[in-house]
C-alpha cells in the first residue's frame, strides 16, 4: 500500500519554507504533507516538535530530513507513525552521534563548512560564503535571500546525540547531492551505507530540495510506493 502521509524536515540556517517547490511536486501527486519547523535550539526540542506532527497523522508517513534533519528524523522516526525515513543530502547519526562527532575529523581536501565562531551561543554561516558553500546551483537572488534570510542555529544543536537511530529498523532510502560543498558526498555515501539505505545520486548543491524538488520529490515517492 501506498503511503500518502509525508513529513519534511529542514536543517540548520534555512526554515521548512524551502521545502516548498518539493511541497508542491508531492501534493500535485496527491500526497499528504506537512512541513516540520524545526526551533533549532536543541536536538530534543526539534526531535518534540517533529513527533508533534507525526502525532497528528491518520496514518503511516515517510519521514524526510535535509541536513542536520536526518539527525532528527533519526531519533523521532521511531515514533510508530513513521514507516520510512527519507534523507536528503542529510547527517544520519548512528547510536551516541551528533553533528559535532560527525563533522570533526574531515578528510584531508574536503571543503569546510563556512560557520562562524558563536554569537551568545548561537551560529551562522558566513554570508559572503553562503551561496557557494550551501546553495551554488540556487538562483543567485535566491540564495542571497537565503543566506540573509538564516535561521540561527543553537550551539547545543550540533551536540545532541542521537539515542536510538531509526534507520535500524526502519527501512531508508538516501539522495547523494555530487556537488555538495557542506556534507561530502564520501561521507553522505558512507553513512547511507551503514544505513542500508536505497541510494540515488544527483548533481546537485547542498541546497539540492531548492534546485531540484522534482528529483527529490521522486525519491520521497519511491520511498512511500516502497
Amino acid at each position: 500500500m501506498t503511503i500518502r502521509n509525508i513529513v519534511l524536515v529542514h536543517g540548520n540556517f534555512v526554515d521548512g519554507s524551502g521545502w516548498q517547490g518539493v511541497y508542491d511536486h508531492l501534493t500535485a501527486d496527491g500526497y499528504r504533507v506537512a512541513v516540520v519547523q524545526n526551533p533549532t535550539l536543541s536536538l530534543g526540542g526539534d526531535v518534540a516538535a517533529t513527533r508533534q506532527v507525526l502525532d497528528s497523522l491518520d496514518g503511516p508517513a515517510v519521514l524526510v530530513g535535509h541536513s542536520y534533519g536526518g539527525v532528527v528524523i533519526t531519533e523521532a522516526g521511531n515514533h510508530p507513525n513513521v514507516a520510512a525515513l527519507a534523507y536528503i543530502a542529510a547527517f544520519a547519526p548512528d547510536e551516541g552521534e551528533s553533528v559535532s562527532s560527525l563533522i570533526a575529523d574531515p578528510p584531508p581536501g574536503a571543503p569546510v563548512p563556512p560557520i562562524l565562531p558563536p554569537v551568545n551561543g548561537f551560529l551562522f554561516l558566513d554570508r559572503d560564503k553562503f551561496a557557494a558553500s550551501f546553495a551554488a546551483d540556487v538562483p543567485e537572488k535566491l540564495a542571497a535571500f537565503m543566506a540573509d534570510s538564516q535561521v540561527p542555529t543553537a550551539v547545543e544543536v550540533l551536540n545532541g546525540a542521537v539515542t536510538e537511530p531509526a534507520w535500524r529498523s526502519k527501512p531508508s532510502w538516501y539522495l547523494v547531492a555530487t556537488d555538495d560543498h557542506m556534507i561530502p558526498p564520501a561521507a553522505q555515501r558512507a553513512m547511507s551505507e551503514r544505513a542500508k539505505a536505497t541510494v540515488t545520486e544527483t548533481p546537485g548543491s547542498h541546497a539540492v530540495f531548492v534546485s531540484r524538488p522534482a528529483v527529490v520529490a521522486a525519491v520521497i515517492s519511491q520511498a512511500a510506493q516502497a
